[in-house]
């Protein structure tokens, strides 16, 4: 297979002057058990998905937060899992851990040891992008460099240090959550048009 070559590297300076990304998808909330079922019946039907979660943050030291919000995302949609209305619904978690399905987020470690905090999760099908663009010659890590590289466009970390628990989250909130994840999924079928990637 032929690699397309990318640029290795991004600047702050260069990131700054491009057009800011928006996720213009649906953004579905899920704050029932009864929602999170027919959810992950929905994305059971596909092959891959983009993945991310948010905690709220700490200003305190020591104090560490359980995850706030799961967003799982398609092509057309996003969906906000608000664990800290309805914690880990089974069914949930059994799509984290099926095999059927990829799973495509970046720095993964982490959103894992924080999952792991609220629910006993073994997940499954996973593919980590901070490894994965080191094959086509990126070597920035980060979301937002990795984003600006292959599209030209800035993604906005403004919301990501705003309280995850609200009762209600802002639509900047939900945007900002729906793009990370969507974001993860688009990286992904621009590197891997195919999909045929074997992830244990």
């Amino acid at each position: 297979m032929m690699i397309q070559p990318y640029a290795h590297t991004i600047s702050k300076e260069a990131i700054a002057g491009l057009e800011v990304e928006e996720f213009t998808g649906r953004i579905i909330q899920i704050i029932t058990e009864k929602d999170a079922n027919k959810a992950t019946d929905y994305l059971k039907q596909f092959k891959r998905v983009g993945f991310d979660t948010e905690t709220r943050p700490s200003f305190k030291k020591g104090q560490l937060n359980k995850v706030s919000l799961i967003q799982v995302a398609t092509e057309e949609a996003c969906f906000l899992f608000r664990l800290n209305h309805i914690d880990m619904p089974s069914s949930l978690k059994e799509f984290l851990q099926c095999k059927e399905t990829l799973k495509i987020g970046l720095s993964l470690k982490d959103d894992f040891n924080a999952l792991h905090k609220r629910a006993e999760v073994t997940p499954a099908n996973f593919l980590d992008l901070q490894s994965y663009v080191g094959k086509f010659g990126i070597e920035d890590a980060s979301l937002q460099k990795i984003y600006a590289i292959l599209f030209n466009k800035k993604i906005s970390k403004g919301q990501r240090l705003t309280n995850w628990e609200a009762d209600v989250l802002t639509q900047s909130q939900q945007k900002y959550a729906a793009l990370d994840a969507w974001a993860c999924l688009k990286i992904y079928n621009l590197l891997n048009p195919q999909g045929n990637d074997e992830i244990s």
